[in-house]
């Protein structure tokens, strides 16, 4: 099995690097409404509080601790070693795959260290605190930056080239994920309605999807992942 790898990750293979999950029984939708803070309406209502939020999420990236965990690592491992494209498809709106070293990414939800003009389109990266009074740099209107997150009733990023690499892939594998969020949830379906590609989820329990995958593997995505990225890259790498 040397063919293209697509690789889709969640919340789960970040938890274990220190940083909140948000639907767990303690995460961060058991804390706010996602009404206030994920969604266009919300910011309309009330852009102070949204910023707030992001805010936070963006300073804890800066934490002491929060760091790529093993999983992040064993991934830019495979992607550097393996014959063929390692396309790596997050869910997750940190920085920690690029700080491991992974190039062939997509995060199709979005990042945290980036912001969009609601006005004109223009996403510029963005370390820091961003609020109203933030002027875009590229048309000029103060107020309109926003942090650069889909937002629930808001497309995904890049979803057709995502679609290709699930044709064409020898692999999928889904790490860290719940099974809950669309269409993330239904690429293993996707995958084997073309009946090409072995699936695999890895993850700490059962998602919701667990029975649509050919192989199944649960403990910690440190634990996990390295060991099945080192089993591939000795079979195929």
């Amino acid at each position: 099995m040397q063919g293209p790898i697509v690789i889709l990750t969640g919340a789960g293979i970040s938890k274990e690097s220190g940083l909140d999950t948000f639907r767990c029984v303690d995460g961060i939708w058991a804390k706010v409404r996602l009404e206030d803070v994920a969604t266009p309406e919300g910011f309309d209502r009330d852009p102070d509080q949204v910023h707030a939020f992001y805010n936070d999420r963006r300073a804890q990236l800066g934490d002491p601790g929060v760091e790529p965990n093993p999983a992040h690592h064993a991934l830019a491992e495979l992607e550097r070693r393996w014959p063929a494209e390692v396309l790596i498809v997050t869910q997750n709106i940190d920085d920690l795959h690029e700080r491991a070293g992974s190039r062939n990414l997509i995060h199709m939800h979005g990042e945290l260290l980036k912001a969009r003009c609601a006005s004109c389109g223009q996403t510029v990266e963005w370390h820091g605190a961003l609020g109203v009074t933030d002027r875009c740099a590229s048309c000029g209107r103060v107020g309109a930056m926003r942090p650069d997150i889909v937002w629930f009733g808001e497309m995904p990023l890049e979803m057709e080239r995502i679609y290709r690499a699930l044709e064409t892939c020898a692999l999928f594998i889904a790490i860290g994920t719940s099974g809950h969020v669309y269409p993330a949830a239904g690429f293993v379906q996707s995958v084997q309605s073309i009946g090409k590609a072995h699936t695999v989820e890895l993850n700490l329990e059962p998602s919701e999807g667990a029975s649509r995958f050919d192989e199944t593997i649960y403990g910690p995505a440190t634990a996990a992942v390295p060991a099945y990225v080192s089993r591939l890259l000795a079979r195929g790498g």
